[in-house]
Parts: C-alpha cells; structure tokens; sequence
C-alpha cells in the first residue's frame, strides 16, 4: 500500500521544518515599527480567510450522515475537550519544578485545541481502520472546537493568558466564527429523507464550492503560507518584546518531557478505552488517531487571536506536540497494519467482516 505512506517515512514533517525556519527568520529579522503594524494587519486577514476557507471546505452532507455514528464522535470529543484538559489542569503541578508558568500556559492551552483532520486520515488509512469515521470525527471536533476551544480557554487560562476580556472575545467571533460561518453559507443544503443534499439553485454558493474543490492544492498552499505568516508575527512579537529569554534549554527539556507523557496518556485511553466501550478495531484505530493528537493549523491561528503578544511561547508547545504526535503515531499505525486483525480488511466485500464495518460518510476534506 503505497498511498498515504507519508507519515511512515518521513520521520519529520517538512512543514516543520518551514515553521522552525520561520521562527528562525523571526529571531533574526523581526518585524518592528510600520513592518510590525503591517505585518499584523496581514496576520489578522489571513487568519479570518483561513477560517473562511475551512467552513467553506467542510461538507454538511457528511457532517449530517456521520452523525449514524455518533458513539464514535463523541467519545472523540471528549477525549479532545474533556480528557484532555483534565490533563492539562493536572500538570499544573509541574511548576516550578519542570516548567515555567509561560510554559505551562502554552501546554494547557494545547490541550484544548480541537483535533486534526489530515492526519488523522492518513494513519487511520495507513492502520486499515475506519476511514470514513476519522474523516467525520475531525471535522466535527474542528467545527465544534471553534466555539468550545476559545470558552474554554476563557475559563481555564483567564486574565493569565494574554487579557480575555470582552475585546477578545469579539475578535473570537469576527476573525475565527464570523469567516467559517460565512464559508459554510456558500455550500447550502438541504435535508430530504434523513440524507443532506447540496442545493443546484443559487449557484453563487455551489461556484464557491466548486472553486475550493477545484482549487484545493492551490488553496492548501495558501492555507500553510497563512499558518507561517501568524507564526512570523507572533514570534517577531516576541522577540521584539525579549519574551523568549524566558526560555531556558533546560526548561524546553521538562517541556517535551511533559508533552511525550502527555501524548502516552492519551495513546493509552484511546486505544483500550475504546475497546472497554465495545468498539471494534476499525472505529479503536480511528478513535485513537483521532483522540489523541491536537491540530496545528487550528491551534496557531486561535492562540495569535486570543493571547496577542505572548503567542509565541502559547504556540511552542503546540508547534512541538505536533512534531512528536506525528513520529508517534507514524511508528503505531505501521504496526497496526501488520497486526492479524488487519487482515480482515482485505477479505472480499460479501464476507461479513467487510460488511461489519459501519459507514460514516465518503469524501475527503481540504484539512
């Protein structure tokens, strides 16, 4: 099986590679004075376009035929938004001794960003797992998170993340809300027989969904040259304002350290709670792949909006829980491939194997 082996061998992510190179730039070069302001006015449009993209992207048709499976995506969901920031307010303890309180900021705030798509796609298809669930259940934890994720962030961070208030919250709903909204209005459907059908009248919305399938490569791109664009002025930010001195390389050692226990934890719950809850291999792979990582290109845009200035040490811990969550998982979906159970997935479509595996939904996601 050759597609979707990306994961498997590249041991880094080669858009990491472009993030550490930005923050590198910014380190040498920051934006300062009109450069700044300039580049903060950029930031903010691509942030409302990124999102604006993402609600246009997202299919209602199988948002609404996932729903079958609904045991699936909410035991996703409270992994991601329950489980998770339990977690995150229990490594509270760690400082002083392991981490800064910066730190310890930017690590509970990833646990509460929603989970990726992409790549939850690419090792539950690399682990022969259900497919079409991992599609719908990061769809529906990056749809939902863009509401919980920021009330979240409000309640467990307050006034020590950057100055919630109710400024912030407005530029929650007119950056982040507002755009994904308005995405999701250009792809009308309807429902008709318990089935979501795309509306052939009106065509403004249906050319707009036709553009972004049409052009999803090109608009891939200009999601990620957005991604580095935030990271750029976030961490130009910091620097400017000597925010990365707090950072020791012993700190940045107790940070990993909690993050690989983190992600342990997480990879532990998933796997045998799911089993414990009575699911099958299939939904147990996407549900652990699904569950357990927390998505980069949700996460930065959100945390440049709500912590302003110290996003730069709110994102490191994101930027670098991303990188070990896809070796980690990279290394666990090639050996679950080989596993015996994973042969079912190949019997003819008459066994009853093939036929026991529920369906969730079709089609594959911009993100």
């Amino acid at each position: 099986m050759k597609r979707l082996t990306w994961p498997s061998r590249m041991p880094i992510d080669p858009y990491v590679l472009l993030l550490l190179g930005t923050v590198c730039l910014a380190a040498l070069l920051p934006a300062r004075g009109a450069a700044a302001d300039v580049a903060s006015g950029a930031s903010t449009a691509a942030i409302a376009f990124l999102f604006f993209l993402y609600g246009a992207r997202l299919s209602t048709r199988e948002a609404v035929e996932g729903l079958r499976h609904w045991r699936l995506h909410v035991t996703v969901l409270v992994c991601t938004f329950v489980i998770f920031p339990v977690l995150g307010l229990a490594a509270r303890g760690l400082v002083p001794v392991l981490l800064t309180h910066p730190l310890y900021q930017g690590f509970l705030f990833l646990t509460l960003v929603p989970s990726t798509i992409q790549s939850s796609i690419a090792f539950t298809s690399i682990a022969r797992g259900n497919v079409p669930a991992a599609i719908c259940a990061g769809s529906f934890s990056s749809l939902v998170g863009i509401v919980i994720t920021p009330l979240l962030a409000a309640a467990l961070l307050g006034n020590s993340g950057g100055g919630f208030s109710v400024d912030s919250m407005v530029k929650i709903v007119l950056q982040l809300l507002v755009p994904f909204v308005a995405g999701q209005l250009l792809r009308p459907c309807r429902i008709k027989g318990g089935r979501a059908q795309r509306v052939e009248q009106g065509g403004g919305g249906r050319r707009v969904g036709d553009f972004v399938t049409r052009h999803k490569k090109v608009l891939g791109l200009v999601d990620r040259g957005s991604i580095l664009l935030v990271v750029y002025t976030a961490f130009s930010e910091g620097m400017v304002r000597g925010i990365w001195h707090q950072v020791s390389p012993v700190r940045l050692g107790g940070l990993l350290v909690a993050e690989a226990a983190l992600l342990a934890v997480m990879l532990f719950l998933t796997w045998y709670g799911a089993k414990a809850l009575g699911f099958g291999r299939g939904d147990r792979i996407a549900i652990q792949f699904a569950g357990s990582k927390k998505s980069l290109a949700s996460g930065l845009p959100m945390a440049s909006v709500l912590f302003g200035a110290h996003a730069s040490l709110a994102v490191l811990p994101l930027m670098l829980f991303h990188q070990m969550q896809l070796m980690v998982c990279a290394v666990i979906a090639k050996r679950r491939a080989h596993d015996p159970e994973a042969q079912e997935d190949v019997l003819p479509p008459a066994a009853p194997a093939a036929r026991s595996r529920p369906a969730v939904g079709t089609g594959t996601p911009g993100r």
